[in-house]
């Protein structure tokens, strides 16, 4: 079975994670369960060795913010850049879209237009038609969303694969098999309910209808599609 660790940067609300699960168990419900998975929480625990030792990497998304370089951090970030130049495959979501691209050279930071959250269409763009892991899927497709920080500048040699008219950098790869995804495909409708409902209060200090939100929200398995492609991708290298 191939071997893939997933790589736990901060654990969900308490509310969610007594509701739900924390982020790495809906990561593990969404993998090929031919995968042989294992959990890493690298803000407590030592990173898994080398690279080269696993067939896949998953890095989950956090509350923390990748512009703090706190050192669990920037130490996976290293570890990660040495997974590329191995080209090992490598999904990033959320907090590890935004890691990845800081670790190759890019930039990571609070988005100018504040928060992004909720159910929200992201456009492919023609990279996207050959690419290994969104190759099939439709031109445009809905996504669970809830971001403050984004990958505000891509690696050099990047490629952009997704955007909308948020956020510029909805997906992006970096080699033929290093990917990081600012949307979380890991989110059911119901998790993601349940996120507005916590952030409520929040949204409408920041000017955001958290109602009109939390009506959007609707199911996105295009995106959801994207947690067994990149497990046919660590099967079938």
């Amino acid at each position: 079975m191939p071997r893939v660790v997933i790589l736990k940067t901060g654990t969900t609300y308490p509310t969610i994670r007594e509701a739900f699960g924390d982020f790495d168990s809906w990561f593990v419900a969404g993998l090929a369960p031919e995968l042989n998975l294992q959990v890493v929480d690298v803000t407590v625990d030592d990173l898994p060795g080398r690279p080269q030792e696993w067939d896949g990497i998953v890095v989950t998304g956090s509350p923390a913010m990748v512009s703090d370089r706190a050192p669990w951090s920037e130490q996976t970030a290293s570890w990660l850049a040495e997974a590329v130049a191995a080209e090992i495959p490598i999904l990033g979501v959320c907090y590890g879209h935004q890691l990845l691209a800081h670790a190759l050279g890019g930039e990571a930071g609070f988005h100018p237009g504040g928060r992004e959250t909720g159910t929200h269409q992201v456009t492919l763009l023609d990279a996207a038609e050959d690419d290994p892991l969104f190759k099939g899927l439709p031109r445009e497709f809905p996504a669970q969303l809830t971001h403050r920080q984004s990958a505000l500048r891509l690696p050099e040699n990047a490629v952009l694969l997704g955007c909308n008219d948020f956020e510029a950098h909805q997906a992006f790869r970096v080699g033929p098999c290093a990917w990081g995804v600012q949307f979380h495909p890991e989110f059911s409708s119901d998790i993601m309910r349940a996120y507005l409902k916590v952030q409520a209060p929040d949204l409408v200090k920041e000017g955001l209808d958290a109602d009109s939100l939390l009506a959007g929200v609707k199911n996105a398995p295009e995106a959801s599609s994207l947690l067994d492609r990149f497990s046919q991708i660590v099967m079938n290298p």
